[in-house]
């Protein structure tokens, strides 16, 4: 009896050994850092049948390739980094002091920051200006209404070739410099309506459009054949200037005319049409507006005998 519980107990523990796992210890120093993945000692045994490639995704997945290099025992080079480079202006030219931002006002601040520059476009509308700040080059609008503008600079629009619009609406501008317009070779709308004007200067031939109204021209405001030589000019507003007369002579091209709220008392046949050429029609002329003015229309009707539409104003 004795010997068959001494076999039994012996068959027992014989068997619990064998079902036993036998494991290799792997201990993840710091030492295999240094050591490429597929060099790493692993307690897993794959099977002959299973596919390679399983293996070769589950290497890859157990460490992605950037912490490959990121342990690399390969030394670091420190990447050199790039100059500054020069600040520069919108119009591409380099200065000390300035930056993309546009030239330095006289306050010291950058053009487009106290303004807001869009594209080739410039607003400073209401922002308490005295004096027309230093433009970028490749502007071509430009608005400046609603300020405290008094005189126009002979160089406020220096070496501006590319300025087609100026809009100093609303300000107190009383002295315009002759040259200050004249040597903008692309200028073709100006509007200076609102503002305490006594001369007009020298304008551009370019010119399209023109809005100098409420302001105080008068009489002697406007220089003879002022507008002659605009052979563009399409639309001219004078409202609101206490002229007492017709600017002569009006450009063929112009389209509109407007001069009502002044004091014109007369006008000529030959104002708009030519006395001794019955056959002449000024097509172009079809907006004209008298009103507000001691004249009255009906003492000269043959001065409308060319015009496709007649003047708005006083026929009585």
């Amino acid at each position: 009896m004795q010997t068959f519980v001494n076999i039994f107990l012996g068959f027992f523990i014989f068997k619990s050994v064998g079902a036993a796992p036998i494991t290799d210890t792997v201990i993840y120093d710091s030492e295999f850092y240094d050591i490429p993945l597929g060099d790493l000692p692993h307690p897993f045994v794959y099977d002959e049948n299973e596919q390679s490639d399983q293996l070769e995704t589950e290497i890859g997945t157990a460490l992605p390739s950037i912490i490959q290099e990121s342990y690399s025992s390969a030394p670091l080079t420190e990447e050199p980094e790039e100059e500054a480079s020069t600040p520069k202006l919108i119009d591409g030219s380099s200065a000390q002091g300035s930056g993309v931002l546009g030239p330095q006002t006289q306050d010291g601040l950058p053009t487009c920051l106290l303004c807001a520059c869009l594209g080739t476009t410039v607003y400073c509308d209401d922002h308490e200006l005295e004096a027309v700040p230093p433009l970028p080059k490749e502007t071509m609008y430009f608005y400046s209404r609603y300020n405290r503008i008094r005189k126009i600079n002979r160089n406020d629009f220096a070496n501006l070739n590319n300025l087609k619009r100026i809009d100093l609406s609303a300000n107190f501008i009383s002295e315009i410099h002759e040259d200050a317009f004249r040597r903008l070779p692309q200028l073709e709308e100006l509007v200076l309506r609102d503002n305490r004007i006594r001369q007009l200067p020298e304008l551009p031939s370019t010119l399209t459009f023109i809005d100098v109204s409420k302001n105080r021209l008068g009489r002697k405001g406007i220089r003879n054949e002022a507008f002659k030589d605009l052979h563009e000019l399409q639309h001219l507003y004078i409202t609101d200037n206490n002229l007492d007369h017709i600017p002569l002579p009006l450009p063929e091209s112009l389209q509109a005319l407007h001069l009502q709220n002044n004091n014109i008392q007369e006008m000529h046949e030959d104002t708009f049409c030519k006395m001794k050429d019955f056959t002449y029609v000024r097509r172009a002329l079809e907006d004209i507006r008298l009103d507000g003015n001691p004249i009255n229309l009906s003492k000269t009707p043959y001065a409308y005998m060319c015009l496709p539409r007649l003047p708005v104003g006083n026929l009585i």
